[in-house]
């Protein structure tokens, strides 16, 4: 049996926290799962003396910090500052107090990005084109402050678009698969959507956390992006996934016409992440399979 260490997820409840969990029962490592609901030990990761009180008694070896409220929107300001900063810094500065040879990961967006519309790396210039994105960009130099400072194991992935059956439906892509499944059953509806010509990637989120727990076990590369560097429309998802029941989807679908999306194309560079040997598992279709099935790899 190998050695047992412990891991700590602040912000468990998402996929990303379900998939990691089962990387590293995998890997006979020992964790605890945080989150401010859901079943896992209720905490905030921008409560300094909550997350100092976890990561001085546990000594955690690894540390994923998932913890966000997953929108551009400004309404959510306050509360993406709080998790996504204050979280970052709470943690990174408890580990350079009590753990210092721990590693961090800290979750980074294609959304923090100037985007041009061509595939996006890591030399690709940070723009805060949201408060979301802010607040990303804020994490990551923190990050790097702490790493260039005190010689903390700071690693930043920046995640593209992955979705697995456990999104909900304020995500598009599973907001076309369950209201498809709807119409499938005998549904009426109309589905609703915004500019399906938008270009984005559909990856699969344990492929992604896979890229993670690769990234976070080696000590050359601390940021890269993350994602499989292949776009395609929501037209093509939404066109794949009526396709599969058989029926045409521009009966019972409606495009608004008002809807300004924040991208017309959103495509990663990833080169470095497959340096490191990451490859992407399950592609567009796969994706749209087992969303369909509301079944888990």
């Amino acid at each position: 049996m190998g050695k047992i260490v412990k891991a700590i997820i602040f912000g468990s409840n998402g996929q990303d926290g379900y998939y990691l969990s089962k990387i590293l029962e995998r890997e006979n490592i020992e964790f605890i799962c945080i989150s401010r609901k859901g079943n896992a030990v209720h905490g905030d990761v921008s409560d300094y003396g909550f997350v100092e009180r976890q990561i001085k008694e546990h000594q955690p070896s690894h540390i994923f910090h998932f913890a966000a409220t997953s929108t551009t929107q400004h309404h959510a300001l306050f509360e993406n500052h709080q998790t996504i900063c204050t979280g970052t810094l709470n943690i990174l500065e408890c580990v350079k107090l009590y753990c210092p040879s721990a590693k961090v990961f800290i979750s980074g967006s294609a959304m923090q990005f100037k985007n041009n519309g061509l595939p996006i790396d890591e030399q690709t210039p940070f723009e805060g084109s949201s408060p979301y994105a802010v607040a990303r960009i804020q994490s990551v130099y923190s990050a790097r402050y702490y790493r260039d400072k005190f010689g903390l194991h700071a690693y930043v992935g920046y995640f593209f678009n992955h979705d697995s059956p456990l999104r909900t439906e304020q995500h598009v892509n599973q907001k076309i698969v369950k209201a498809v499944k709807r119409i499938y059953a005998g549904s009426t509806e109309k589905l609703e959507l915004g500019n399906i010509d938008v270009k984005k990637e559909f990856n699969y989120a344990g492929d992604i956390v896979e890229a993670v727990w690769m990234l976070v076990n080696q000590n050359i590369v601390f940021e890269a992006i993350i994602g499989s560097g292949k776009a395609y429309s929501i037209k093509d998802w939404v066109e794949y996934c009526f396709n599969k029941l058989n029926k045409n989807w521009r009966e019972y679908v409606i495009v608004r016409s008002d809807f300004a999306a924040d991208y017309d194309v959103l495509v990663s560079n990833p080169k470095v992440i497959k340096s490191l040997g990451w490859k992407q598992k399950v592609n567009f279709h796969q994706l749209a399979d087992v969303m369909m099935s509301d079944s888990n790899f």
